[in-house]
């Protein structure tokens, strides 16, 4: 069990990442999140995460954990962010497979990752999910949309082309503007419609 002793000025957001392709989006958004020293990090990565950071990064899981401010194991059911009383801006799972979404959208509750969705989800916070799955079957879409309705924003890692990326890292850092945007971080390089556009 854990006790918050600390008080600061800090706001906290919950990262969660779960078993689907796109690690890569998980990790940027927490080194982002060191550039803002009001800004604390609270991180959950899965087993299938784990798996997935290895597979698709150069990043080893140690390197990843040390991004964060506060890493909790997906076991440890008593954490603090697994109570709404501690404090948090919300939470974003990125990338949120189809199996979380489902475990989220149906209250099922088994490990921390899951805990802590519910807990923003109980607590009116922000909860937003990147789901990555293509193509997405009716059960997807029923989970997405019944995660919506309880007012998840989902936010799936779609490409944009106005702003004429030259790179992944461009798309990347347009995924990771957008999701942030939601917690009003500002995004170095990430170009709004209309704002330094190129047409």
């Amino acid at each position: 069990m854990e006790y918050n002793v600390t008080i600061n000025n800090k706001k906290r957001l919950i990262i969660g990442m779960s078993g689907a392709s796109g690690a890569t989006l998980g990790i940027e958004i927490l080194k982002t999140l060191k550039k803002y020293p009001d800004w604390e990090s609270h991180l959950v990565i899965s087993k299938g995460a784990e798996q997935t950071i290895l597979e698709e990064t150069n990043y080893k899981l140690i390197d990843v954990i040390n991004l964060a401010d506060k890493t909790y194991s997906p076991k440890d059911i008593g954490a603090s962010i697994a109570s709404g009383t501690f404090r948090t801006e919300g939470m974003v799972i990125v990338p949120c497979s189809m199996k979380t979404a489902a475990g989220i959208a149906c209250g099922y509750s088994d490990n921390l990752l899951l805990r802590a969705a519910d807990v923003t989800i109980k607590e009116r916070r922000k909860l937003v999910l990147v789901p990555r799955e293509s193509p997405l079957s009716t059960i997807h879409l029923r989970n997405l949309l019944s995660l919506s309705e309880l007012g998840a924003i989902i936010v799936p890692p779609m490409m944009s082309y106005y702003n004429k990326p030259a790179s992944i890292e461009d798309l990347n850092t347009h995924i990771i503007g957008k999701i942030l945007d939601k917690f009003h971080i500002e995004v170095n390089g990430f170009n709004r419609w209309g704002e330094n556009a190129i047409y």
